[in-house]
């Protein structure tokens, strides 16, 4: 072979040209023959070897050599062949160029490191995918550890590269390397924060790739699509894709709406502003007209049985409507919302159903519906709730209640 590489030395030599310029040709037209050569290689070796893995991949039951597939893992193994010829056939070439063999090897060496490294990601790449297609690792933060390694894998490179430049030993470079980190700590602060995070998001499984979360600060809510060393990618429900720094998931409050999607329910939880001065004890007339409703008869027949017992037996004057014992249409109406919630379709019976009043304020006295749906799908949530409430708001002027609106006479 070596006779072959010095071939048109010898023939230009033999014609007369000096051995200066018969090195510098021969040098010229031994590269272009094996770029020519390399060329050919690494098309055969895409057609061939390329070729023959893909349509066993497509053919496997192992899905792992599919993403070996889509992340050219096969593509750089064909690189190995081109690389290990270039190698052996170019020191022949330079065999007139003595001084040039030092930079040849350092060279070689840059050549073999970038391909390693582009297998190793590759590789990885494809036991990143093959992992996420597994349900015990959906929700791992599996980009983070990757690339993680992978920065490891590159930091070990540039030492081996920047060693084989220099000619220092990799002692030397990690000697001065100890002397700087406190600059490598200021430099790559962000990335040991957020493998430092992606660890605790891990360990404490704080949050999974499709939880949904909140985080106002950041305009994030939506579910989280990514989870990486540097940050957290989050879909909104307009569709807009929020990023995150995965170390604020530590250091800073945000919501998780996990636990209500594993639970049996969405919670329900909004008030209705009744108007205070329409509050009021309910007249016989009354409670005999509400009788009607079918939800809070027996209801009504009871309790109003018991309370003329009460004030019977206690001799309670009632030309006073405050005296003794009363119905009072806010406190019916409470019931009535209850029994209505307890009898609705959509409303999970094993949950709390509540309904409360809460404090007065100066827009009236909430009376809140805490209660939990058990379709927890945000557009029929949304639903459920709006027909609750459109039947609640068109209920209460049978109880002789009002709800608070702000209009002219208010404002002024």
């Amino acid at each position: 072979m070596k006779e072959l590489t010095r071939y048109f030395y010898t023939l230009f030599v033999s014609k007369g040209f000096s051995e200066n310029i018969a090195e510098y040709l021969n040098l010229l037209i031994g590269i272009g023959i094996l770029l020519i050569s390399l060329w050919g290689i690494h098309f055969i070796t895409k057609k061939v070897f390329i070729a023959i893995f893909k349509k066993y991949a497509s053919k496997s039951k192992n899905t792992f050599d599919d993403h070996l597939v889509n992340n050219k893992t096969f593509d750089y193994l064909a690189h190995i062949i081109p690389v290990s010829l270039t190698i052996w056939i170019m020191p022949m070439l330079f065999v007139g160029f003595p001084a040039a063999e030092k930079y040849l090897q350092a060279l070689f060496d840059i050549i073999i490191i970038v391909l390693v490294i582009w297998i190793v990601r590759s590789v990885l790449g494809a036991f990143r995918d093959f992992l996420k297609s597994l349900n015990s690792f959906k929700g791992k933060p599996i980009d983070s550890y990757i690339q993680v390694f992978m920065i490891f894998v590159w930091s070990i490179g540039a030492i081996l590269i920047f060693s084989s430049i220099t000619g220092k030993s990799i002692w030397t470079f990690l000697t001065a390397l100890g002397a700087m980190s406190a600059v490598i700590l200021l430099i790559f602060k962000d990335t040991i924060l957020g493998f430092v995070a992606s660890i605790q998001v891990a360990v404490n499984d704080t949050v999974r790739i499709g939880d949904w979360i909140t985080m106002a600060k950041y305009g994030a809510d939506g579910d989280v699509i990514e989870i990486n060393l540097s940050s957290v990618k989050v879909q909104n429900f307009d569709k807009t894709i929020t990023t995150i720094p995965t170390y604020h998931l530590t250091s800073e409050s945000f919501r998780n709406w996990r636990g209500m999607m594993d639970s049996g329910g969405r919670r329900i939880k909004r008030s209705l502003l009744i108007k205070t001065s329409s509050i009021s004890f309910l007249s016989q007339e009354d409670v005999i007209r509400l009788q009607k409703i079918e939800l809070i008869k027996d209801y009504l027949t009871k309790s109003q049985q018991d309370i003329d017992l009460y004030n019977q037996e206690h001799n309670i004057d009632k030309s006073i409507p405050i005296n003794g014992r009363n119905l009072s249409n806010m406190g019916v109406f409470r019931h009535y919302v209850e029994t209505y919630l307890e009898n609705h379709p959509y409303i999970n019976k094993e949950m709390t159903i509540m309904s409360r009043q809460l404090a007065p304020t100066a827009q009236g006295t909430p009376l809140e519906i805490y209660a939990f749906s058990n379709d927890k799908v945000w557009k029929s949530y949304e639903k459920i709730m709006a027909d609750i409430f459109d039947h609640l708001l068109s209920a209460i002027p049978y109880f002789n209640l009002e709800i608070f609106e702000l209009d002219d006479a208010n404002t002024k």
